[in-house]
C-alpha cells in the first residue's frame, strides 16, 4: 500500500477535506480506515494525533506505520461497519486541538533554539502531552537564569512575527541549510524554518507566523534521568493556564481583603503567624502532657501491678505518646491510654524496659473485641476504637 498523501504538509490550517477510502486495515490490532489523502495528523515526533470527524464518525486516534500509511481509528457503535472501500468521505479536523498543537510544536522549536544559543543546551527529546510539555537537553542540569533568558528571547521572536516556512528542499538546498539538528530520515526531508532564528527538520504541524504562537511560558526546570528538563507551555494552552492562575490569585485577594499583588505578602505573614501558633501550641501540649503524666504517675505509684489505665478527653495520638513517654521512666510500667477525637478513640499500649507485657497482642485482642483496629510491637502498640468503647472496662476484662 502506497504512503498516504498528507494535506497538512502544504496547509496546516486545512481542516475540512474530501478523501476516498482505499482500504480497511489494522494498527496494532485495532481496525482502521486508510484514505488516499488526509488532513489528520498522526501521532509522531512527540506531537499527539489530531481528533475530529470522518464520514460522520469520531476520529479518536490517528497513527502512521513504517510504510507511511496513515491509519484512522474511529469510534463506532457496537457492530457498526467501517465506511466502505471506495467511498468518498468528508473529514473535519478538530480546530482547537490542531491550533493548540501547532502553537506547542512551533514553540518547542523556538525554545530548543533559544536554549542552545543562550545556555548551550541541545534538545535530545521533547514531548507535547495532553496536560504537560517537556523538553530534555544534553546537560545534566540547567541554570534557571539562562532558561529565563531563553524564554525571553523566544517571546521577542514571537513579537517580531517572523515568517515560518515549511518545505521539502532539494539535496543541494538541504546541504546549505544551517540545521539545528540532523534529520532522522534520509529521504523526503521536511524543513521548518522560523525566519532567520531556527531551521530544523520536522514532520509536524506548525504555525505560519511566529505571532500565531502567542507566547511561550517556562513552567519549571528539573533533572530527569540525568538530563536537564524544561517544562513549558505555549499558545492557547499557556493563555488558558495564565487566566486560571490569575483567577485563583484574584480569589485569594478577595479572601484576604487585599489586591492580587499583595497576596504573597499576606501569605508570608500568615505563615509566620502559623509557625508562632504551632510553637505555642506545642509548648502548651508539652505542659499539659507533663501535668497529666504527674497525675497518672501517682496512680502508678499506688498500683500493685505498675499498670496505668486512663481516658484523656480530646487527646489525639500525639498527646497520648507524649504522656506515655513520661510514664515509661518507671521500668515495669504498663501504660494503657485512650483519647477522644471526632475521628474515634485513639488508643496506645506501651511498657517499660523491665516489663514483659505483650502490648501488640493485647491491643489486637482489644480491637477485635471492640470492633476497631490496632496492633504493634511487644513494647509499643497503637490503634483506634469506636467512641462508644468503655476503655477501662475493656482493659479490665481482657487483663483477667
Amino acid at each position: 500500500m502506497r504512503p498516504t498523501e498528507r494535506l497538512y504538509f502544504a496547509d496546516p490550517f486545512l481542516l475540512h477535506f474530501q478523501a476516498r477510502v482505499l482500504a480497511h486495515a489494522q494498527f496494532q490490532g485495532v481496525p482502521s480506515v486508510v484514505l488516499d489523502q488526509t488532513a489528520f495528523y498522526p501521532e509522531a515526533g512527540g506531537q499527539m494525533a489530531d481528533h475530529g470527524v470522518l464520514g460522520g464518525l469520531l476520529v479518536r486516534d490517528v497513527q502512521v506505520d513504517d510504510a507511511g500509511v496513515v491509519h484512522h481509528l474511529l469510534t463506532r457503535d457496537a457492530g457498526a461497519a467501517l465506511p466502505d472501500v471506495g467511498t468518498e468521505l468528508t473529514g473535519d479536523v478538530d480546530r482547537a486541538r490542531r491550533r493548540a498543537h501547532m502553537a506547542l510544536h512551533t514553540g518547542q522549536h523556538m525554545l530548543s533554539r533559544a536554549l542552545l544559543d543562550v545556555a548551550g543546551a541541545a534538545t535530545v527529546s521533547s514531548r507535547l502531552g495532553e496536560t504537560l510539555c517537556t523538553l530534555d537537553t544534553d546537560l545534566d542540569a540547567l541554570d534557571e537564569r539562562r532558561v529565563a533568558e531563553a524564554e525571553a528571547l523566544v517571546n521577542a521572536v514571537i513579537d517580531d512575527d517572523v515568517r515560518i516556512r515549511a518545505f521539502f528542499p532539494t539535496p543541494e538546498e538541504l546541504a546549505a541549510l544551517p540545521l539545528r539538528r540532523a534529520p532522522k530520515v534520509s529521504a523526503s526531508i521536511r524543513i521548518i524554518q522560523i525566519g532567520d532564528f531556527d531551521v530544523s527538520p520536522c514532520g509536524g504541524t506548525h504555525c505560519t507566523g511566529s505571532a500565531q504562537v502567542g507566547l511561550v511560558r517556562v513552567l519549571g526546570v528539573e533533572r530527569y534521568k540525568g538530563k536537564g528538563r524544561v517544562l513549558f507551555s505555549a499558545g492557547p494552552r499557556a493563555r488558558r493556564e495564565l487566566w486560571e492562575e490569575a483567577g485563583v490569585l484574584r480569589s485569594l485577594g478577595r479572601a484576604f481583603s487585599c489586591g492580587p499583588a499583595e497576596v504573597p505578602t499576606v501569605v508570608d505573614k500568615l505563615q509566620r503567624d502559623l509557625t508562632t501558633a504551632r510553637e505555642a501550641l506545642g509548648a502548651a501540649r508539652a505542659r499539659q502532657a507533663e501535668h497529666t503524666a504527674r497525675q497518672l504517675a501517682e496512680q502508678l505509684a499506688r498500683a500493685d501491678d505498675a499498670r496505668v489505665v486512663a481516658v484523656l478527653d480530646t487527646a489525639g495520638p500525639e498527646e497520648l505518646r507524649a504522656v506515655a513517654a513520661r510514664l515509661l521512666s518507671h521500668p515495669k510500667a504498663v501504660v494503657l491510654l485512650a483519647g477522644r477525637t471526632p475521628e474515634g478513640m485513639p488508643v496506645l499500649v506501651a511498657r517499660g524496659p523491665q516489663s514483659t507485657f505483650a502490648c501488640g497482642a493485647f491491643l489486637k485482642r482489644a480491637a477485635e473485641a471492640a470492633g476497631g483496629r490496632g496492633g504493634g510491637r511487644p513494647e509499643h502498640a497503637e490503634g483506634r476504637l469506636p467512641l462508644t468503647t468503655d476503655w477501662p472496662a475493656l482493659v479490665a476484662r481482657l487483663w483477667e
